[in-house]
């Protein structure tokens, strides 16, 4: 009885001794509760979609897929899986400050991922003419495919940023078997992406 006539002062304290404090206060619980929905919904919603889904981790064989690159041509992930080392890394949006960032230096670190038999292989959910002004903008010299329809992205099962409100910055390192032999996830450090995915490639055999 206690617990209920304390719960019961927490959500209507006593101290609210005019109606506009009552009114600000009923706004406010208004919002955290909104909030509280909003955050239990998307959490419930991303735990059953990956129950249905094979999370791509380290061991995994790369999964097949095929999407149109920035000049329209197809790209077929098994004309190169099993031949090099693959640096596919998904991100959130073209000519965003952070994207910009990673694709720069994804670009300006080509060679050094050339020497490590690496391909670099960019991919968002925007549409091929928006890939292509994006790599001519920036003068990017690798593969960008675009996934509209986030097939591939669900395929990998790409976890979300800030409560589901923003698609994942993931980069997955895929070896000579085709096997996954390294995740880095993080939306906000970029072009930690890059230096993240040469270290692991420098102590591949």
């Amino acid at each position: 009885m206690r617990e209920i006539k304390r719960l019961n002062g927490i959500i209507f304290p006593d101290n609210l001794s005019n109606s506009k404090s009552i009114n600000s206060y009923r706004i406010n619980m208004g919002i955290y509760i909104l909030m509280f929905l909003l955050y239990f919904n998307i959490n419930v919603s991303s735990q059953t979609k990956f129950k249905k889904m094979d999370i791509i981790k380290v061991g995994s064989t790369v999964p097949s897929f095929s999407l149109k690159d920035q000049n329209g041509l197809n790209f077929n992930i098994n004309s190169v899986k099993g031949k090099k080392n693959l640096v596919i890394y998904f991100y959130p949006k073209d000519d965003s400050p952070g994207c910009t960032k990673e694709a720069c230096s994804f670009r300006d670190q080509f060679e050094v991922f050339n020497k490590q038999d690496a391909l670099i292989i960019g991919i968002s959910g925007q549409s091929v003419k928006s890939h292509l002004e994006f790599a001519k903008k920036h003068r990017l010299n690798y593969t960008l495919l675009s996934d509209e329809e986030n097939k591939v992205r669900k395929l990998f099962g790409v976890p979300t940023s800030f409560l589901g409100l923003l698609p994942g910055r993931v980069t997955y390192i895929v070896d000579k078997k085709g096997e996954v032999v390294f995740v880095f996830n993080s939306q906000l450090n970029a072009e930690k992406h890059i230096e993240e995915a040469l270290r692991i490639l420098k102590n591949l055999k």
